[in-house]
């Protein structure tokens, strides 16, 4: 059997390969070169790898090729869009100007609007203050020098940077609410629920929720009155959502690896399905475990099933337990900030080595905690 394999192979490569024979005459001298089904193979092997890698290079090459046209049309696009509403604020600025201009005492009623702006514009400032990042974006522009410019030219200049300064307040509101909003979903939660529907700039503004209305408080035009409550109410979204965010156990108690989570699993002991009510963290034995947001101990001591156990009241119905702790670090009453050290990782209770069992409970209820560090995550990389 063996003796007919190279035969058999023979045959199939003599087939397609037959010995073909070159011949070159040079004069009356006449050589010869044979091709053996050998040679022959090597050479359309070769010929395949040659071909395969011309088609690959070339279809990367059109691939990069297009790739850059698609990169080229959407920076073309988004030059022209910015081109547009630059040239449209520019309009519109003209516009007013000429309008104002066309009549008596010109120059004092545009004064007056670019004054009753700057006070609107001062309330939602106001509102930024310390809130990180925002003072440097929301700084205005330097003043034209009054050697060079003429007092229209300066409040031409004012109204614009005005209109900068609106646009980026509303960015700037709008951004950090959404990502509050964003954690607070991660985590299971209605960001509805903890926002005041009642609340933005204070005072008489509270009740000018139409335009219209607040338009007159403010004393300036409707529209830019819009894009003040809308800049104010983000903002008033996102310290109210900070602010609950704070007292909330979102960070992780410990930065050491996840080995079971919440849900129904088998269990350890007897084999038989059960609902792990939190997540287990596994590390050396006396890992410290740390407080993932402020609040109040309202237990320490131990409990059948978790051994030496801290729970911990964080407010607002939420409350996290830890469990199987070789020591505890905390008293019940004692008030902790988020990161203090409750206790060290250890195996009491019934547990099958050196591991933190970590719950979350709301209302009452146990909760995924997985869903709440997702939502630290998302808070950490906003930092």
């Amino acid at each position: 059997m063996t003796e007919q394999e190279p035969t058999v192979r023979r045959s199939l490569i003599g087939k397609w390969f037959p010995t073909r024979y070159l011949y070159l005459r040079d004069g009356d001298a006449v050589r010869a070169w044979a091709l053996t089904p050998g040679k022959q193979a090597l050479g359309a092997v070769a010929a395949v790898l040659l071909g395969g890698w011309t088609v690959m290079a070339s279809g990367s090459l059109v691939f990069d090729m297009v790739a850059q046209s698609q990169t080229d049309r959407t920076v073309a696009r988004a030059r022209a869009a910015s081109e547009r509403m630059n040239a449209d604020l520019q309009a519109r600025l003209d516009s007013a100007v000429v309008r104002m201009t066309a009549t008596t005492g010109s120059l004092d009623e545009m004064a007056q609007m670019v004054e009753r702006r700057h006070a609107a514009l001062t309330q939602v400032m106001g509102m930024f203050r310390g809130v990180e990042g925002a003072e440097q974006a929301l700084r205005p522009a330097a003043a034209l020098n009054p050697d060079r410019s003429s007092p229209v030219q300066r409040m031409i200049a004012v109204r614009m940077d005005q209109e900068r300064l609106i646009a980026r307040a509303e960015t700037e509101a709008q951004t950090r609410a959404e990502r509050l909003r964003l954690a607070f979903r991660l985590a299971g939660l209605n960001p509805a629920a903890y926002t005041p529907h009642d609340a933005a700039l204070g005072g008489p503004l509270v009740e000018a929720r139409d335009p219209r209305a607040l338009a007159a408080v403010l004393d300036v035009d409707e529209a830019f009155a819009v894009r003040i409550r809308h800049a104010a109410d983000n903002l008033s979204d996102m310290r109210s959502l900070a602010n609950a965010a704070e007292s909330m156990p979102f960070r992780r108690p410990t930065q050491s690896r996840t080995t079971s989570g919440f849900g129904v699993r088998f269990d350890p002991f007897n084999g038989r399905p059960a609902l792990h009510q939190g997540q287990d963290f596994a590390a050396p034995l006396n890992t410290p475990i740390y407080a993932p947001a402020p609040g109040i101990v309202s237990f320490v001591g131990v409990r059948s099933g978790y051994g030496n156990t801290v729970e911990i009241d964080h407010g607002r119905g939420f409350k996290t337990r830890y469990a199987h702790l070789n020591a505890t670090a905390v008293m019940p009453g004692q008030r902790i900030q988020l990161g203090q050290r409750v206790g060290a990782m250890g195996t009491t209770g019934r547990s099958t080595g050196v591991h933190l069992h970590y719950e979350v409970w709301m209302d009452g209820r146990p909760q995924n905690p997985a869903r709440f560090m997702r939502a630290g995550d998302q808070l950490v990389q906003q930092d």
